[in-house]
């Protein structure tokens, strides 16, 4: 039983509350007029859409996972829970294009680096460079009595770039003036003569654009003969205009080709292209989630480290590859001395593969997602725990996995059907090797398929083979293992095929001379 005294005070409470409460039912307008009226739908409003974007991203999410269990785990014969007729009426079918789904998140290197013991290994590659630096000075000071800093090989490399920069300027005014335009031609809604027209003007400019990029810097590289780190920068920025073209138009013209007869329909605008052809992704989204700040420090720092890669590799390469590879070539070719290469090859070739990962794949899309406050920096994920080659294609480079997963992989199973799996993988290898190998070739200015038979003759039956299901850490000593011995083989190949055509020329230029290696044959 509830207390008398506390009953009463309980009453006049009530009491007091109903006589302190405005008449009308507690009218908004009675407490603060139109002003609070309006906050008050403003603040509904910013409910509704902070709702429908969780809800569009959560499903997007949802969307994914399903689509990939589904195609990991199909029905081998066994029967499917049957789903009552009504509720599929409460269901929303989901999108047939599954999207990557950016969202806030840092590098895992930067969120790695706060563990001390990580922290350590990374001081461990910063001593090794000073040590190189120390025996260099030793060595000068010894041998040559003074000192001799000598950057031959940086300067060479980097040679005729003014040229290279150049050559990028018209790369980047036609990648950003003729799919936008085209674009916008096509979403101009006109009469059917005037939009065919315009249909067809927007066609002629994505071939121009085409043209472009595909004749102009081979033409420059090969007529002014510029070095291989000049070279990259051509080759980079032309396949990355490419995909970042491809990728615009894939996302932006399925929407308007829905459109029924023009109406309504809205091209993407200027700036959101502009902002895309420099952030770090390949794939377009009208807006991306963005950082509140931009830390200028750390800015600096990634391009510190990613000069301070580009000066390792060089000692590398100085150090450990040249003394080695550049009288090969005067021996004759046997299997003992390819062995002998190959084998003293590994150690610079993972020095070189972990220092492209640290310089590009960090640094240099780290400083420029900073820079343009770009949210999303998972460019790559833990490839280094991976006990499958096919989990290392999928963590090593994430940027480049986005493209291809949403449109040759996905694509290839919209086009021959969601049980072409295997055929729908065999294209992304094939597209991958073929990039990887026409970069290689651009880049040293010779053909030897290294690459190509490296990542798909061997790299695409051990995807099938060593798959996810094997797990442990002799598994992961395998992975590296094999990315040991392969890096080992491009460096020696290719640094082999480097100094032989430069000393064995071809007296006379033949197709089969350009395509046949020169280091089989090259004795002097």
């Amino acid at each position: 039983m509830e207390p008398r005294a506390a009953r009463s005070r309980r009453r006049a409470g009530s009491r007091r509350e109903q006589e302190d409460r405005p008449s009308g039912g507690g009218n908004a307008e009675a407490l603060g007029g139109p002003d609070l009226v309006q906050w008050t739908q403003h603040m509904e409003a910013v409910k509704a859409q902070l709702l429908e974007q969780a809800q569009s991203q959560l499903q997007e999410l949802l969307d994914r996972a399903m689509s990939e269990a589904v195609q990991s785990y199909p029905p081998q014969g066994r029967p499917l829970p049957t789903i009552p007729p009504d509720s599929l009426n409460n269901i929303q079918k989901p999108s047939l294009k599954k999207g990557k789904v950016f969202i806030n998140r840092k590098s895992l290197l930067d969120e790695l680096m706060e563990v001390q013991h990580f922290r350590t290994i990374y001081h461990m590659f910063i001593a090794g460079l000073c040590v190189f630096i120390i025996s260099t000075v030793a060595i000068d000071l010894i041998d040559e009595g003074r000192l001799m800093l000598e950057f031959d090989l940086l300067i060479f490399s980097f040679g005729q770039l003014p040229l290279a920069l150049m050559t990028w300027t018209p790369m980047f005014l036609s990648t950003l003036l003729a799919p936008y335009q085209a674009l916008w031609l096509w979403a101009r809604p006109q009469a059917s003569g005037v939009w065919a027209l315009g249909a067809g003007l927007g066609c002629v400019l994505l071939a121009a654009h085409t043209a472009v990029l595909g004749i102009l810097p081979v033409h420059v590289a090969v007529k002014y003969q510029l070095p291989p780190a000049s070279s990259c920068v051509l080759v980079f920025e032309q396949v990355r205009f490419l995909m970042k073209s491809y990728s615009f138009l894939r996302e932006a013209v399925p929407g308007i080709l829905r459109a029924k007869g023009g109406d309504g329909v809205r091209a993407p605008s200027f700036s959101s292209y502009l902002y895309f052809l420099f952030c770090p992704t390949l794939i377009y989204r009208e807006t991306y989630p963005r950082t509140p700040n931009i830390r200028w420090n750390y800015v600096a720092k990634n391009f510190a480290q990613a000069l301070g890669c580009v000066l390792y590799a060089c000692f590398i390469m100085g150090r450990l590859c040249v003394p080695i590879f550049a009288n090969m070539s005067r021996e004759p070719f046997s299997t003992r001395a390819l062995v002998l290469s190959v084998m003293h090859a590994t150690l610079p070739g993972i020095f070189m593969l972990l220092l492209i990962f640290f310089a590009f794949l960090h640094c240099w899309l780290n400083a420029f997602a900073e820079m343009l406050r770009f949210g999303d920096r998972m460019f790559y994920r833990d490839w280094w725990n991976s006990t499958s080659f096919s989990n290392y294609y999928r963590t090593w480079n994430v940027v480049v996995h986005d493209w291809l997963y949403s449109y040759v992989y996905q694509d290839g199973l919209w086009l021959l059907g969601g049980q072409a799996r295997r055929a729908a993988m065999l294209g992304v290898f094939l597209v991958s090797s073929v990039v990887h190998e026409y970069i290689f070739c651009f880049v040293l200015g010779f053909f030897y398929p290294v690459m190509m038979i490296l990542f798909l003759v061997i790299g695409g039956p051990m995807n099938f083979m060593m798959h996810d299901r094997h797990t442990g850490p002799a598994w992961n000593v395998l992975m590296w293992t094999m990315l040991f011995l392969g890096q080992g083989i491009q460096v020696s190949l290719y640094c082999q095929e480097w100094y032989a055509r430069r000393h064995c020329p071809l007296a006379q230029t033949t197709f089969w001379g350009l395509v046949t290696p020169r280091s089989w044959t090259c004795h002097t």
